[in-house]
């Protein structure tokens, strides 16, 4: 099975996994709190923060790169104020692909659950807190148990999504080899040497294999959001 892909392969695939893995962890909780805000509150600069979260979709993913440069990259306000305080280093590292990939991959996951937490009858709550529950309570055990496929849903297409991020990626933190070069710089790489046909269509492989995982995970447990809600 190791000589199915080249060494360097497995290597960016390892690193893909890690750095999706991580960009969805650590995004969950931001995105969790993101889908509230907006399927259920009201206030000044929702349609701002509605925007904002979609960003991601709608820019070139070169121009988010850039953008993380800017603000994340050892001269950047963020960056030279993390590197200086925390000792965190993000521009050309592996946490900075971590990070890419979770901004590109946050949209999605907001939008599953938004579409779960919207999904929820407002009753249902509304009953919990007539007897008495406070909010968070409410939250904890009516609304969270209900959208959690909802959640799930949005993380696994999250995974997916950082697992093929390419543009931002090599914008912010290039391609080196062991450090940043995950399973789509690996295949840009593979493409630009002659003879490594195989190793690009068997890497590519391993990508789709991913992605129709992802979606049928997603399909899955999106229905099972519906389930739930419906009662069956």
């Amino acid at each position: 099975m190791t000589g199915w892909l080249p060494p360097e392969a497995w290597t960016a695939l390892a690193l893909s996994l890690r750095v999706s893995t991580v960009a969805t962890v650590m995004s969950l909780p931001l995105a969790l709190a993101c889908a509230l805000a907006l399927a259920r509150g009201r206030f000044i600069g929702r349609g701002a923060l509605d925007g904002l979260v979609h960003l991601p979709l709608i820019l070139p993913p070169v121009v988010t790169g850039y953008l993380l440069l800017l603000a994340f990259g050892r001269r950047g306000p963020i960056g030279a104020w993390l590197e200086q305080t925390l000792g965190i280093t993000l521009a050309f590292r592996w946490t900075g692909a971590a990070l890419a990939a979770a901004i590109m991959g946050f949209p999605l996951m907001v939008r599953a659950m938004r579409l779960a937490i919207e999904a929820v009858d407002p009753r249902l709550e509304a009953a919990a807190a007539t007897l008495g529950a406070p909010r968070p309570w409410v939250l904890a055990t009516v609304t969270l148990p209900l959208i959690l496929p909802g959640i799930l849903a949005g993380a696994v297409l999250a995974f997916a999504k950082a697992m093929g991020e390419f543009g931002a990626t090599i914008t912010f933190v290039s391609n080196i080899p062991g450090e940043t070069r995950t399973l789509p710089s690996a295949i840009y790489t593979a493409l630009q040497i002659p003879g490594q046909e195989v190793a690009v269509a068997r890497m590519a492989l391993v990508s789709v294999a991913v992605a129709l995982l992802a979606v049928a995970v997603s399909d899955r447990l999106s229905r099972a959001v519906a389930r739930r809600i419906a009662g069956n």
